[in-house]
This record gives C-alpha cells, sequence and structure tokens, in this order.
C-alpha cells in the first residue's frame, strides 16, 4: 500500500474510547521562572495556545520547586482546581505524579498529553502524547534512543550513510555540494550560492566539534550524490578546529581521488595551522564566504 507515494510500514490500531471528557496535562520549563511547570486544563482537545488566548481561566499551573519535586497534595490541588471531584481526583493526581516522574527519568523539556480522556466508566487515558527530551541528555538514554528511533520512511543509500554518522543531510535539485557546521552557517551557505547564481545539490552539516575523519566522511557521501560537480567547505572555527578540517580534506582527495572542484573557506580556532596544511597540499582556500560562493558557481559554470 502506498499514500501519495510512500510505502505504508505499518497500520496503528487504537480502542475506540467512550469519551466523557476531554481534558489537557502537560509537563514544560519556564525560563523566566527557572523551574518546571505542570499545567492542566478541564478543556483539552486544543492547543494550550488557543486555550491561553481564548479561556485563559481553564488553565491551572504548579510551579515545582526544584529541590521538592512535584508533590502529591499539589497533585491533588490541581485536580480540584480543574473541578473534579470524588475519585476522579486521586485519580488524575495519580496521573500527574506518574507523568512527573517520567520528566524527571528521562530529562524531558516537554511533555504533553492532549487530550487525556476521562471515559464514560472512570478511566484516564492518554490520547494523544508528545514527549521532548533534552539533546544535551541524550547520553544517559541510549536504551530509550533505540527504542524511539525512527527512520524516515524510505532513505537512499547516502541518506543512510548520513544518518548513520550523526550528519543533517539533504538533498536538493542543484549541483553544488555545500559541506558546512551549523544549520545556520550551511543555510547561509546555500543562500549566497543561490545569490551568485547557482544552485546547491547537498545540505550537509558536519556538526560541532568534527574532526578530520568526520570531514573526510562527509565529502565522500557528498560525493556520492551524482548530482554534485563542485563542493564548497563552508567552516566556522569553533570548537571545530580548522587544522583537523584541513586534514579531512587532504585525506579525502588523496584516498578518494575527488575529480570535481573544491572551493574551501576556513575561518577561527587554529586557522593559520588550517591554511598551512592546505597550502602545502597545493589546495586554495578563500577568506570570506562572498568569494567562495562566487568562486564554486563559476568553476561550477567552467566545467558544465
Amino acid at each position: 500500500m502506498r499514500i501519495n507515494d510512500l510505502p505504508v510500514e505499518a497500520v496503528l490500531v487504537e480502542e475506540k474510547l467512550d469519551i466523557a471528557q476531554e481534558i489537557y496535562a502537560g509537563i514544560t520549563i519556564d525560563r523566566n521562572e527557572r523551574k518546571y511547570v505542570v499545567i492542566g486544563s478541564s478543556a483539552g482537545g486544543m492547543s494550550i495556545e488557543e486555550l491561553a488566548a481564548e479561556q485563559p481561566e481553564k488553565i491551572i499551573k504548579r510551579y515545582v520547586e526544584p529541590f521538592l519535586g512535584f508533590q502529591p497534595f499539589e497533585a491533588r490541588e490541581m485536580a480540584i482546581a480543574m473541578g473534579f471531584n470524588g475519585k476522579d481526583i486521586s485519580k488524575l493526581a495519580s496521573f500527574f505524579l506518574k507523568l512527573w516522574k517520567i520528566v524527571e527519568a528521562y530529562d524531558v523539556e516537554l511533555t504533553e498529553i492532549n487530550p487525556l480522556i476521562l471515559t464514560k466508566d472512570g478511566r484516564f487515558l492518554a490520547a494523544d502524547a508528545r514527549l521532548n527530551i533534552d539533546d544535551n541528555a541524550l547520553y544517559r538514554h541510549k536504551d530509550l534512543i533505540e527504542k524511539l528511533k525512527r527512520e524516515p520512511v524510505e532513505q537512499n543509500e547516502r541518506e543512510r550513510r548520513a544518518s548513520e554518522e550523526g550528519m543533517a543531510y539533504v538533498e536538493l535539485d542543484g549541483d553544488i555540494a555545500c559541506i558546512c557546521n551549523g544549520a545556520g552557517l550551511t543555510m547561509a551557505t546555500l543562500d549566497a550560492v543561490a545569490l551568485h547564481g547557482g544552485r546547491a545539490s547537498t545540505f550537509l552539516d558536519l556538526g560541532g566539534g568534527a574532526d578530520a575523519e568526520r570531514v573526510e566522511k562527509g565529502i565522500e557521501i557528498a560525493l556520492m550524490y551524482p548530482k554534485v560537480k563542485a563542493i564548497l567547505i563552508n567552516i566556522m572555527g569553533g570548537i571545530t578546529r580548522c587544522d583537523e578540517v584541513a586534514k579531512g580534506i587532504v585525506a579525502a582527495r588523496k584516498e578518494k581521488g575527488i575529480d570535481v572542484p573544491m572551493v574551501i573557506r576556513m575561518v577561527g580556532t587554529n586557522e593559520e595551522e588550517g591554511q598551512k596544511i592546505l597550502n602545502e597540499a597545493g589546495i586554495p582556500f578563500l577568506s570570506t564566504m562572498e568569494e567562495a560562493a562566487s568562486k564554486v558557481v563559476e568553476l561550477v559554470k567552467e566545467v558544465s
């Protein structure tokens, strides 16, 4: 089966719920207060932003003291403030406390259950869920990452390789491969190429702290795309060292036999050392992004 020319890999079958009420339950970080905030509303099923604009009085909040955590009495207070009574108070309070335990255990930045369903037979069930985990804490949750990992429905060999190496990789319809460090710099590089009349074939973000081996692999992946007629490498050295980038470029040219023009622009950490390595290898480099973008477009026109 295919939908919009994409293969259907699984069908999700869910219980049909006999709904008595839709509720909102969420926990996120309030940057201004520097605390977690637990949010609940008896009016679920709509975005919290819409609810805040249309019915702000229905949003109940409790800030969590960092050294105490979210307490059972606070969970009960929330359930009461949301208009629940009887056994529903303890059931909803228990749900909020379980949600808080998940936040604590998995370094969650944001979780939303919307809607949380109260069924006619008195059950509270999460009909939808959203969970954002702090990227900087992922190393603590490798088992969870494996369980939650979702590969794109279809990946070609280049996309698969880039994904395995942890590189952001997007194929476009041009002929200039742009290899950079940082999504912002990569986007700016694509814009600079377009400004000078060129078209990018590849968005490849090496990420921060790329070493020589990673740079070499990035170039190898970019060259796998048959549309590529030239490579533009644009590096802003911070935690990424320019000398490591230069070593990777030299190794790639030596071992891969690169037969397309390469334009390199590097500034930042160990810039002079990197330029020396490129000079010794006979590889030219430029100092500004504008010059580099203009040069790579010019080279593509020459080989086209």
